[in-house]
């Protein structure tokens, strides 16, 4: 096997673990969740998911530690995902949660639009190259050979978890956004709520510590 299987058996539980704290990941489907409805929240769980495994393939190729290394591209990378939250925070205050009636709207833009959030807000956040830089290559034996497919592997299995976790907490989160949406004053205070995770996490991400 290109992965040994004892090893694998490792990375799960510690995989598990990580999938399950709280971190920007999970924070920004939550927000999804309470904006936008469960498919968004979902599908923006699938864009991270995405996201971290580009991030592993990016790392198994060298491009990530060679990103690391430039202090200018890592900044650029980090303002640019600042930029994008800030901005998917006022489009929450201009878009509150919908109403009962939008909520059952089927709006595959939505969902999509989501993915293609979900999928930039994990590729423009350094902390996600770092971690992988960090934590895949401890698992990663070089004498094995097939170096690429083995963080594929890796990037696969944290990539999977993830999403059915996030995408779990996303859903949790519409369905009570969805009882509160007949609510006109709960909708606009839920729509305030999404801005303010958002804005948090542009916050997090520019405050970010430098190595």
């Amino acid at each position: 096997m290109i992965v040994d299987p004892l090893v694998l058996l490792a990375f799960l539980p510690a995989a598990l673990a990580l999938n399950l704290t709280p971190g920007a990941d999970m924070m920004f489907c939550l927000g999804q969740g309470l904006r936008a409805g469960p498919r968004p929240a979902v599908a923006a769980s699938a864009g991270i998911a995405l996201g971290g495994f580009v991030h592993a393939g990016l790392a198994g190729l060298g491009l990530s530690a060679l990103i690391a290394a430039m202090p200018v591209a890592l900044d650029v990378i980090r303002w640019v995902g600042v930029a994008y939250l800030l901005y998917l925070a006022v489009q929450a205050l201009r878009s509150p949660v919908p109403t009962v009636a939008q909520a059952r709207m089927v709006r595959p833009r939505a969902a999509l639009r989501a993915f293609w959030q979900g999928l930039l807000v994990n590729l423009t956040n350094p902390k996600v190259i770092l971690f992988v830089l960090a934590f895949v290559p401890q698992f990663v034996d070089p004498a094995r050979g097939a170096v690429l497919a083995q963080f594929l592997i890796y990037g696969a299995v944290l990539s999977v978890g993830g999403f059915f976790i996030n995408a779990a907490v996303g859903v949790f989160a519409a369905g009570v956004a969805g009882r509160m949406a007949g609510n006109l004053r709960l909708a606009r205070v839920l729509g305030w709520v999404s801005a303010g995770i958002f804005t948090a996490l542009a916050l997090r991400l520019a405050l970010m510590q430098k190595g």
